[in-house]
């Protein structure tokens, strides 16, 4: 068996050139399955979203008799708010709640998750992670657990750069992890069922895709862009600045960009099309079985190196894939001179007319050669029919869950019980095909020039792609490393 490294002894051993941590060690089979009949977790970000999502992992650890062992945040505040929360605990799978006792009890505290893979005893208890960080750690932590041979649970998008999604992708397979994003749409029956529906030729043939949002719903450009950008502050003392920024280049602290703000900036976030793509264009990727696209090309305001674009129109091109024809996905975000950006009247009026003459802020239109469907839903949960059907009834195919956000976390705890990570719906395999696809928008979006795709050798046709494919990382946070042979 090999001897396990910390994450101090694997830099020592030239990260640069290996990869941090690239040779992962080996330990019992049982242990990676969770086989023994318990599960441990740790939580990397419990705040915001991340807060539900380690109380999840807490409530499915009960239930095979674990706990959470470790949690992480650069926001003390949230830290010790989780910390001291009271809980619900399970009594033979019935949950009920006890006033004043901890959830998180036992789990040891961090502000810097590097620290969590520095603890060689800790990490040996964790069978898996939660990462709920902003988008800029999600591949660093996520992939120091899964060198690990330890399961993730990973917020979306799945990460801030093409090329990350693409190593997630490739060693999830590799390290025979359990994985899962967290786009919880895909647990709703209503979107498996729309899937289905799609898939058995309810509309035809699908080559056009139309997809639209409500974001960008934080500061970002025209408001705020590298000309304006947000007055430098001082940190507050709660915040640990230097770990929030992570790999992301060093910059003063700026008010509001933590807890939230953040999305609209380059370095951290990705945008609308980063935040909402994966779970709003989801039933349509899942339904056409798209991979990678071949072309891309976009249309976007205010670009600049600091936020993201007032508005952007993002055209990707897909390939046939075996029976299946050519799909053309049009992605809309933001305001055109004052106009919200959406496909055309005449689509716009089909689509209203199957949900009482409706359009949403957010939805999709999957345009057949026969009739088209039309979800006015973020996640793809609710899908009408211009046959007059909807997506509703009995699934055929794919299993029923229908338990939102903690369904989706049940449904990959059930993936690790039984080590088979293809039961995780959104595992890495396809939500890494997702993301990147998307965040190929972005790349778009700021090159201004539109550009071929090779995603097999994860390579753009310009050179100008290049450095938004795969950022370089602050010297202390070049964890990841690069493997050629992925």
């Amino acid at each position: 068996m090999s001897r396990r490294l910390t994450r101090r002894q694997a830099l020592g051993a030239s990260a640069a050139s290996l990869g941090y941590m690239y040779t992962a060690p080996a330990f019992a089979a049982e242990k990676i399955a969770g086989a023994n009949g318990k599960l441990y977790f740790a939580g990397i970000g419990v705040g915001g979203k991340g807060s539900s999502d380690i109380e999840n992992a807490a409530d499915c650890a009960q239930m095979f008799g674990g706990e959470v062992v470790a949690i992480c945040d650069i926001d003390e505040s949230r830290l010790n708010s989780k910390a001291n929360q009271d809980g619900i605990y399970y009594n033979r799978g019935k949950p009920t709640k006890y006033a004043g006792m901890r959830l998180f009890a036992k789990a040891q505290k961090f502000s810097d998750y590097r620290k969590i893979f520095d603890d060689a005893g800790l990490l040996k208890s964790i069978d898996a992670f939660t990462v709920s960080t902003p988008d800029h750690n999600h591949a660093q932590a996520s992939l120091l657990a899964i060198r690990n041979k330890k399961h993730v649970y990973c917020q979306k998008p799945l990460t801030h750069d093409v090329y990350e999604a693409f190593l997630m992708r490739h060693e999830a397979k590799k390290y025979g992890v359990c994985t899962q994003m967290g786009n919880q749409g895909t647990a709703a029956n209503g979107l498996r069922k729309a899937v289905e529906m799609v898939q058995a030729g309810e509309i035809g043939q699908v080559r056009e895709v139309h997809v639209w949002t409500n974001r960008p719903i934080w500061p970002q450009a025209p408001g705020v862009t590298d000309k304006k950008p947000p007055k430098e502050a001082k940190a507050p003392k709660n915040v640990n600045w230097d770990a929030f920024l992570g790999p992301a280049p060093e910059r003063h602290y700026a008010a509001g960009i933590h807890p939230f703000a953040w999305r609209g900036f380059w370095d951290y976030g990705t945008g609308a099309i980063g935040d909402m793509a994966c779970h709003t264009a989801n039933m349509a990727f899942m339904a056409l079985k798209l991979a990678h696209p071949i072309h891309l090309a976009a249309e976007a305001g205010d670009v600049n190196p600091l936020t993201c674009p007032s508005y952007a129109h993002v055209v990707m091109q897909f390939p046939s894939r075996g029976d299946l024809p050519p799909v053309t996905l049009h992605w809309y975000e933001g305001k055109k001179d004052g106009k919200k950006m959406l496909p055309s009247e005449e689509l716009v009026e089909k689509a209203k007319a199957l949900n009482n003459g409706k359009l949403v802020d957010s939805g999709s239109i999957l345009v057949g050669e026969k009739e088209i469907a039309y979800s006015p839903d973020d996640y793809g949960a609710r899908v009408f029919f211009s046959t007059g059907k909807n997506a509703s009834g009995k699934l055929e195919k794919l299993p029923s869950n229908n338990g939102d956000d903690l369904g989706q976390k049940k449904e990959w705890v059930e993936a690790i019980k039984a080590g088979k990570p293809e039961l995780a719906l959104s595992n890495f395999s396809y939500a890494g095909l997702l993301t990147s696809a998307f965040l190929l928008g972005n790349v778009a979006i700021r090159t201004g020039k539109p550009f071929n795709w090779d995603g097999e050798a994860c390579k753009a046709d310009i050179p100008e792609a290049a450095k938004f494919v795969r950022r370089e990382y602050r010297k202390g946070w070049d964890l990841i490393g690069y493997n050629a042979s992925v």
